[in-house]
């Protein structure tokens, strides 16, 4: 495969020629090998130079090899590239406009790469940059999406007229993904008279079913099958914390990113378990990400089988810091989340609650339905 995109290259670059000295497939392929802690680094050293001194030939190679890259060698891609990018600069040479354009819309490209390829075709001609966003407001690549939305927002800011306005920021608040640019798009959407629900657009689960506390004498619950990972039955009783009784509990949060407050609604506790409970109604089968936020120990079940799990107490709570894949079935879909608390005794680790949203795989909204049940005897 890498012999083949230098075979492309020496077409795309020409008139500049491969080194007879340089390797470039081993380089590149040394550079994928890093692994952890150093491993590797020695070889990826070698050929990081190997590329940077064979000059311009190895550029589409390298940016191709973004694919199935990991992080780290990621990292000695894009130096590599940068380093390219420099000595060709340096020799005097431009890089192939056309071919870095072509390599940009292709959107099966690595998207890392895509950004780098467009970054090198701005810094040589930023109109012609400027020319490619205007396609890639609904971009695979979340960062070229981004950039592209923040261009059309600039062009929109000399017109006034507000029924022009609206549909515009609707259409560029459907396409946007990253939350600070989602709540700017939904402040200039309502402020031309339109509605933009950002709950709803990033998928948020709003409407539950909770019960607990549940017993967790020296974290054990997290491990622990409590009734509700056997079956979902909304009338059920049980038997917690001090022999305590209680039953499913319904809770709405009003939160705009679906934060549920367990403190707030089920009361403070330690070494306790919560399971929330959300039924979601979809027209077909569709891999969706369930994506969630929480200061506390998580696990994510779906139609009962556990997708996702991480014992880690009061590390801070992010937006998608915990990620699930799975499927939803056509027709309803049961979801729980088991939220666990430990007994650390310090203010900072008093949070008890959750975040969890179902979206798309770039984090865009899924067409569904929450149908969680708003009482307990159905």
């Amino acid at each position: 495969m890498l012999g083949r995109y230098l075979a492309v290259a020496v077409v795309l670059l020409s008139p500049f020629a491969a080194r007879a000295d340089v390797d470039y497939p081993a380089a590149i392929q040394a550079i994928k090998a890093v692994g952890r802690e150093g491993a590797g680094n020695e070889a990826a050293a070698a050929g990081w130079k190997q590329l940077v001194g064979g000059g311009g030939i190895a550029l589409f190679p390298t940016l191709k090899a973004f694919d199935g890259a990991s992080p780290t060698a990621a990292n000695w891609l894009r130096s590599a590239i940068d380093g390219i990018a420099q000595a060709e600069k340096k020799a005097g040479r431009k890089l192939p406009m056309e071919a870095l354009i072509a390599f940009v819309q292709e959107s099966q490209n690595a998207s890392a790469a895509r950004r780098i390829a467009f970054e090198l075709i701005a810094n040589q001609d930023k109109t012609t940059a400027n020319g490619l966003l205007e396609s890639m407001v609904n971009d695979p690549s979340l960062e070229l999406r981004r950039d592209a939305i923040a261009a059309e927002i600039e062009k929109l800011k000399p017109i006034s007229a507000t029924l022009t306005l609206k549909p515009a920021y609707e259409k560029l608040f459907a396409a946007s993904r990253d939350p600070d640019q989602i709540e700017q798009l939904a402040k200039l959407v309502e402020k031309a008279e339109g509605k933009a629900d950002i709950t709803k657009h990033m998928g948020f689960i709003t409407k539950w079913q909770l019960a607990g506390p549940f017993d967790s004498p020296m974290n054990a619950g997290f491990g622990t099958p409590y009734p509700p990972e056997k079956a979902i039955d909304l009338a059920t009783e049980f038997t917690g914390k001090a022999g305590a009784k209680f039953t499913w509990t319904p809770n709405e949060t009003k939160q705009t990113y679906g934060i549920v407050d367990l403190n707030a609604v089920v009361g403070k506790h330690k070494h306790a378990v919560i399971y929330a409970f959300a039924a979601i109604d979809v027209e077909k089968e569709t891999a969706v990400d369930f994506r969630a936020g929480s200061q506390n120990a998580l696990q994510i079940f779906v139609n009962g089988k556990k997708i996702f799990e991480r014992e880690e107490y009061h590390h801070g709570t992010k937006l998608d810091q915990h990620l699930g894949k799975g499927t939803l079935t056509a027709g309803k879909n049961q979801i729980l989340v088991k939220i666990c608390q430990n007994d650390q005794s310090e203010q900072w680790a008093q949070v008890f609650g959750f975040q969890l949203r179902i979206c798309d795989h770039l984090g865009g909204p899924v067409p569904m339905q929450i149908v969680t049940p708003t009482t307990t005897n159905k």
